[in-house]
């Protein structure tokens, strides 16, 4: 909250945190009892979109299971942006793209904020 709370950054209207759910099994996401905080302090709603790639989260049913089994529906509502369709955002200036696809949904939303994770392979 501290780091963010520096940034001076207010999100307006209905907010999308967009993050990784994490593949089932996995734990390679942001712990929900870490990011509960900022994600409740905003009303935001967590979004992802189903993965291109095979997987736990390549179907909109499986991906909310995943969702729920670690922890992120217990803190917010959950958001699978492409579960009606894609949408183009235009990309003003592009160098290499004039359009971006995107989830449908995202349309429902005022504002973002990206959460990250890494891992660190040894």
């Amino acid at each position: 909250m501290n780091i963010y709370e520096r940034l001076g950054f207010e999100p307006q209207g209905n907010v999308a945190i967009k993050l990784s759910t994490g593949e089932a099994g996995g734990n390679y996401y942001l712990s929900p009892n870490l990011i509960k905080e900022l994600v409740q302090s905003v009303n935001g709603t967590i979004v992802e979109c189903n993965t291109a790639y095979g997987g736990s989260r390549s179907s909109t049913a499986a991906h909310r299971q995943v969702a729920e089994d670690h922890g992120f529906t217990q803190i917010a509502n959950v958001d699978i942006l492409d579960e009606n369709g894609s949408m183009n955002l235009p990309v003003p200036n592009g160098q290499h793209l004039d359009n971006d696809m995107v989830g449908a949904n995202y349309a429902n939303y005022d504002s973002t904020i990206v959460l990250s994770h890494f891992i660190r392979l040894v």
